[in-house]
């Protein structure tokens, strides 16, 4: 079925599924035609409620459609009208999560059947260090390294061109020519710095595996890359942790060149979303108590009404506000405590990626560990397997600048955990 032709084409399509019965018709993006209706955009008669109220139709149980099944697929079913989904049509529903470690483990079987593979190459590492990845992701990921593989005239993809193509999957290809003034380069690695030395000293955070100042993606200037753990939830510790987390790079800066920069736009949203969801939607607050004030079914171009209107009084609005500065000036005064008490190390990794510009994990607990780190040459092709959060530094309005940026960390329990 080609979505947006029409009413004529369902009713050609299950005629043709009751002369061929028994037959499954299956129907992707199914939101594309099954939005909910009444919104007032476009009154009943446009072309897309006339296909849905033919779908309707075909599905209502009168006819006689025996021997056919209908399938659908989506990723967006809190948007679909309540009629596909009353008992009769679509009222059978499967959820498909992402997979875990076995079932990452499995795709990638699937994928690598007809790629050569050097004897390095573990698919059950490369499960472990993927988490949260789709099985689409996956595939593109093998198929990077299969390019990265024949670009370099190799016979086999190895370890090296998996690492590389991991992060070119998910941060973007580096821009080598991208040359940054020293003050620029200065700021980005303090703000990195900030980052990792941050979340080097919280209980249980994600440890760090790389840190680069190196241009790549989307105006990404550098970033900090963790590595996730493969867990259903957050806790509010581990919430708490991500503030501070985030904050690492705005507070390196004022500590250290004693001005703040636009860098860390991204990572304050961010964190402020962050504190706004422990209030309103997750109950976190002692504060406010475990009332939930958020409403997230206001999406109007998906479906939803024009008007919303809040469901507490201005009174609580305040309170809620109120209580998410708290948690925010919270965070950036622990941010801050740490950095001043931990200075020293702040600005030995800062230094060392100035030179070396890229660090990788275990680089950087020795310069945690040891204040030591031994010089190597580091290819800028140099890529970690891990999938992580980022906290990245993005190039805005002011030339030769970088500026921190990241990647939405939803803390919701469904969203890739990048941060970018």
């Amino acid at each position: 079925m080609y979505v947006g032709v029409g009413a004529s084409r369902v009713r050609d399509l299950f005629e043709q599924a009751k002369k061929k019965s028994p037959a499954i018709v299956f129907i992707d993006e199914i939101d594309a035609v099954g939005r909910h209706r009444g919104t007032g955009m476009g009154g009943g008669n446009d072309e897309r409620e006339q296909t849905l109220n033919q779908l309707l139709v075909e599905m209502d149980g009168f006819g006689v459609n025996s021997g056919v099944i209908v399938i659908a697929a989506t990723n967006r079913p809190d948007v679909l009208d309540p009629a596909l989904l009353r008992p009769g049509r679509f009222d059978r529903q499967i959820t498909v999560n992402r997979p875990d470690t076995k079932g990452r483990e499995e795709i990638l079987k699937v994928h690598a059947k007809n790629k050569p593979l050097a004897p390095d190459v573990d698919l059950k590492e490369i499960a472990k260090d993927t988490t949260g990845f789709t099985g689409a992701d996956l595939e593109n990921l093998l198929n990077e390294a299969a390019i990265l593989a024949v670009r370099r005239k190799k016979k086999a993809i190895t370890s090296e061109d998996i690492a590389d193509s991991t992060s070119r999957v998910e941060l973007g290809l580096e821009k080598k020519s991208h040359k940054f003034s020293e003050k620029a380069k200065k700021l980005t690695a303090f703000h990195e710095a900030g980052h990792a030395v941050a979340s080097y000293y919280l209980d249980g955070y994600n440890p760090v595996k790389e840190i680069s100042i190196i241009p790549r993606g989307l105006g990404a200037g550098g970033y900090t890359w963790y590595t996730p753990q493969e867990e259903n939830y957050n806790s509010k510790n581990e919430m708490l942790n991500e503030l501070v987390s985030l904050l690492g790079g705005r507070v390196a800066e004022a500590i250290a060149l004693d001005d703040i920069s636009t860098g860390a736009s991204n990572d304050l949203q961010r964190a402020s979303n962050i504190c706004r969801d422990m209030v309103s939607k997750y109950g976190m607050s002692d504060e406010i108590g475990p009332v939930v004030y958020s409403d997230e079914n206001n999406e109007v171009f998906l479906g939803k009404d024009y008007g919303h209107v809040n469901n507490y009084s201005e009174n609580t609005s305040s309170r809620i506000d109120a209580e998410i500065e708290r948690l925010m000036r919270e965070a950036y005064e622990k941010t801050e405590a740490i950095l001043k008490a931990h200075f020293d190390k702040l600005e030995l990794v800062a230094g060392v990626l100035m030179k070396k510009e890229k660090i990788n994990s275990e680089e950087f607990l020795t310069l945690m560990d040891e204040n030591y780190v031994e010089p190597q040459e580091t290819s800028a092709d140099e890529e970690n397997t891990d999938v992580q959060e980022v906290s990245e530094q993005t190039e805005e309005t002011v030339p030769e600048e970088n500026f921190s940026v990241g990647t939405e960390n939803s803390s919701s329990n469904d969203d890739n955990s990048l941060q970018e």
